[in-house]
């Protein structure tokens, strides 16, 4: 099982001592369970939102072929019929690529099509204002957010930017020129209730 992690460019956490770990392990457990079961396609699980962010900055030409292959086998794993998907190109501006639910095999084939079909911008990725936007979405259930950066310019920005408090709760896999992040945008509340539900020491 691959390791959790919290970006590291965040503003100190201002629980601190036994509370702070207690706060900690809880929001490493929540991550597992919102995020551990999505790695393998479970028709029993309900519908969620999926939000897939591509980096299509100028570096994303020379690893466009080993992205497109991974994040669409890893689709894959993780789509059941019902969830609704949507694909962003960060490049130096954000556009909505595909919008749409997973209602059978077609569907599937579209969102990877769409995926295939993004080449890299000669701009720098505005990755805050697509993680911002993918934060903004309304849906049905859990949020999914897959954010593709090929970047380190476009990386520090977020990280280093007002944003950067999305990627607190993320799961990071590195690869050759890129790395793969599952971001918990909506599991805050959870976090914070399930901390809360810790008596005081």
């Amino acid at each position: 099982m691959k390791k959790i992690r919290k970006a590291g460019i965040l503003p100190p956490c201002e629980i601190t001592g036994k509370p702070r770990l207690i706060f900690s392990m809880t929001a490493v457990l929540i991550i597992f369970l919102c995020f551990q079961p999505l790695y393998a396609a479970d028709p029993q699980r309900p519908p969620i939102n999926v939000n897939v962010i591509i980096d299509s900055s100028a570096a994303y030409a020379g690893v466009k072929e080993n992205i497109t292959s991974w994040i669409t086998d890893h689709l894959d794993q993780i789509f059941v019929q019902g969830d609704m998907v949507t694909v962003w190109n960060a490049g130096s501006s954000v556009k909505v690529v595909y919008s749409g639910k997973i209602s059978g095999d077609p569907d599937k084939e579209s969102v990877k099509n769409t995926i295939r079909e993004i080449s890299a911008s000669s701009g720098n990725a505005d990755l805050s204002a697509a993680l911002r936007e993918a934060a903004g979405v309304k849906g049905q259930g859990y949020s999914y957010t897959l954010l593709v950066s090929v970047s380190q310019e476009a990386l520090y920005n977020l990280l280093s930017g007002s944003n950067a408090n999305l990627l607190r709760y993320s799961r990071t896999e590195e690869f050759s020129g890129w790395r793969a992040f599952v971001v918990g945008l909506d599991i805050d509340a959870k976090v914070k209730r399930a901390a809360a539900a810790f008596p005081a020491p």
